[in-house]
């Protein structure tokens, strides 16, 4: 189900600091209108600790109304109080989502046996699938392939959203682990090595920017046509890049901004980012040709 490129969307807020969900439900429209394969509401790129409990389950309501269950709803729900954790699972799983991403808690490191123990409890809460979301460079925690492994055996835990950075584990996981376990990159610039390593796609920031080059990329290289997905790479490698010149999603939401896809308002502790990555951003924008596409939309 969660295979291919699902999009880690962004939130938009109003300049009063709400959500936009005029803007919210135009983005998600425009991702199933360019054919991406799901979506990911509610990700840390959509700023999930700074929403509230009900702005959280607002923007997973709103994803869900629109897709219309023409793509599934990948929810996210992590974080380190295990309660709170389990209980909004339990919430995303009433209002209708598909499955959940879950990062692992940060901060307060748990020991594998902890970090078992926290899935299980969000497993007991709720009937359906969990993708485990690992990224020990934003949570100081990696899960290593053993105990991915243990945890592959709780029934709901279908896969893994691996930012880890490492091909080598990202190898071991798909030699370790059951043929039934979802693998998908958690950086777009190496959804290519990753799918080629026996992974399954990528759950993608830029595809909030290029929703449908970013699908074609994942299906090409689910192909093995990775020519094909190389020369997509390739025209988009700058803008993948440029997207972390600053903390995720800064930099994607300023270019969207400039794309005219939603307003430039950041909630603490996100800012915009300093003049010289917005030119950086522009710049990229401009060379790939999404700004020209802004102005024409706008004439």
């Amino acid at each position: 189900m969660f295979t291919g490129c699902g999009t880690a969307l962004v939130t938009p807020f109003l300049v009063d600091g709400g959500l936009d969900e005029v803007a919210m439900r135009r983005l998600v429209r425009r991702q199933l209108e360019q054919g991406i394969d799901f979506l990911v509401p509610c990700g840390t790129t959509g700023e999930s600790p700074t929403l509230t409990r009900d702005e959280h389950l607002r923007v997973v309501a709103i994803t869900l109304e629109e897709a219309k269950g023409k793509v599934p709803v990948l929810a996210g729900a992590g974080g380190y109080n295990t309660r709170e954790v389990a209980e909004l699972a339990h919430e995303c799983e009433k209002l209708g989502a598909d499955g959940v991403l879950s990062v692992t808690p940060y901060y307060n490191k748990p020991t594998p046996e902890g970090l078992y123990q926290h899935y299980k409890t969000i497993a007991d809460a709720i009937s359906i699938p969990i993708m485990l979301y690992n990224i020990q460079g934003r949570t100081g925690l990696n899960i290593d392939p053993t105990t991915m492994l243990r945890l592959a055996e709780i029934d709901q835990i279908i896969g893994v959203k691996e930012a880890s950075g490492n091909i080598s584990q990202m190898a071991e996981i798909v030699h370790r682990l059951p043929h039934r376990f979802i693998m998908v990159s958690g950086d777009d610039a190496i959804t290519i090595p990753l799918i080629a390593a026996g992974g399954h796609g990528i759950i993608s920031v830029v595809s909030n920017e290029i929703p449908g080059a970013m699908s074609e990329l994942a299906r090409l290289a689910n192909s093995g046509d990775f020519a094909g997905a190389r020369a997509i790479q390739r025209k988009y490698f700058a803008l993948m890049q440029v997207n972390f010149v600053e903390a995720n999603p800064g930099p994607v939401k300023w270019g969207m901004y400039k794309m005219g896809l939603l307003e430039p308002n950041f909630r603490l502790p996100m800012v915009p980012p300093t003049d010289a990555n917005k030119a950086k951003i522009e710049a990229v924008l401009e060379e790939v040709g999404l700004l020209e596409t802004m102005h024409a939309a706008s004439h």
